[in-house]
């Protein structure tokens, strides 16, 4: 196979494109983590992060692990045996974190919901007021579900646990949502955050983190699910009060450029550029559903991603066509459906560091790989995706 020229267009929805000034600051010469020089930038990169959270109060853990590895370590950290989770279900990735909770002994209850639309709010407050006798001990949301498109309202949960007057823990994954749009932790009364580098903060895979509030580290207290090299109360007894072991030192030369970039454009500005990006990608598939083309995955307006389109292909066709002609023909890596959606959908991300020009190539490519694919697809996706960017 020819090697393909011109630079790669990276559209999968994580890990993410990485900023060239990103990319330089983490090709830095190994130091001594316990140096106070080094000391000081990894306390600017926790206080950053914990801006970007908005996180006010409680504490803020970091590991070297994928995001898998931050859902562990908030599981154990904040359980014991047998104890009961309300997870909502969102995808491939709500599915996933239940199963790591049962397979730690935990006990979990779903509440059911339609992939293309999203659970019913009034459905997790019946569920917690159904709970007379305190069993659920915490909700779990997938802020923005990836392998579907959709993104569900914390705030409306939040209220639900509310008015329930449960006192269960609310625990949100934000893994591709941080940095791509709007989460407010201590606001929207979140106790623990799963979060991880290689998406909205734009650095490399590897790196991943919880943030605790005050009333999940009570619980931590309290908890007695078996934890060895995730352990808060070890890490808390360490002068980075994170990693059990090696700091993972240029990660954070790569987070002090990160934060910068994000910092420099302004966090609603980095939103609103989200927004418009996603606009203009899901104008682009709402053209090309017509003449029974592929269309939008998610089916609610109000809940869609600002971070990535999932796009359900037409009855028979393959998915995995167009992925293949767009990486091998065109140089570009689109995502690919995952778990009951492999081979019905894919997937384009538009997080991190990315603009107009690169969501219009990454188009393009995609509607040449329909044809060349021989699925049936409307035209006037471009256009549709300028008209959506606005001026």
């Amino acid at each position: 196979m020819i090697s393909p020229r011109g630079r790669h267009f990276f559209a999968n929805p994580g890990p993410t494109n990485i900023p060239d000034s990103v990319l330089l600051a983490t090709a830095h010469a190994s130091v001594d983590f316990n140096d106070p020089a080094f000391f000081a930038i990894y306390q600017e990169g926790r206080a950053g992060l914990r801006r970007v959270l908005r996180q006010e109060s409680g504490e803020l853990f970091l590991y070297t692990a994928s995001g898998h590895g931050a859902w562990d370590a908030t599981l154990v950290n904040l359980f014991s045996p047998g104890e009961r989770l309300l997870m909502i279900s969102s995808g491939y990735f709500s599915e996933t974190w239940a199963g790591m909770a049962a397979r730690l002994g935990l006990e979990i209850q779903t509440v059911a919901a339609d992939w293309r639309h999203g659970a019913d709010i009034a459905a997790i407050e019946r569920a917690l007021r159904d709970d007379t006798k305190g069993m659920i001990r915490a909700v779990c949301a997938v802020h923005n579900e990836t392998s579907t498109g959709l993104s569900l309202p914390l705030p409306a949960i939040r209220a639900a646990i509310d008015a329930a007057r449960h006192p269960a823990l609310f625990l949100v994954d934000t893994i591709s949502s941080l940095g791509s749009f709007d989460f407010r932790m201590s606001e929207w009364g979140v106790d623990a955050v799963v979060g991880g580098s290689q998406k909205g903060l734009m650095l490399p895979a590897g790196m991943s983190f919880t943030a605790a509030s005050e009333r999940a580290l009570a619980a931590h207290r309290e908890a007695r699910l078996a934890r060895g090299y995730f352990d808060w109360t070890a890490m808390l007894g360490r002068p980075h009060k994170s990693f059990m072991g090696t700091v993972p030192v240029t990660f954070f030369y790569g987070l002090r450029e990160s934060l910068r970039l994000i910092e420099d454009e302004g966090l609603e500005n980095v939103f609103a550029r989200h927004h418009r990006l996603a606009s203009g990608v899901r104008a682009a598939v709402r053209a090309w559903s017509g003449n029974r083309g592929p269309e939008l995955f998610c089916t609610n307006p109000e809940r869609v991603s600002d971070s990535v389109t999932t796009i359900l292909m037409p009855e028979g066709a393959d998915a995995e066509s167009v992925r293949t002609i767009a990486r091998e023909r065109f140089n570009v890596s689109l995502g690919g459906g995952l778990g009951a959606l492999g081979g019905k959908v894919f997937r384009i991300g538009h997080l991190g560091d990315l603009n107009e020009a690169m969501v219009m190539g990454t188009l393009a490519a995609v509607e040449m790989s329909l044809g060349r694919a021989g699925i049936p697809h409307g035209q006037g996706a471009l256009d549709a995706a300028m008209a959506a960017f606005g001026d």
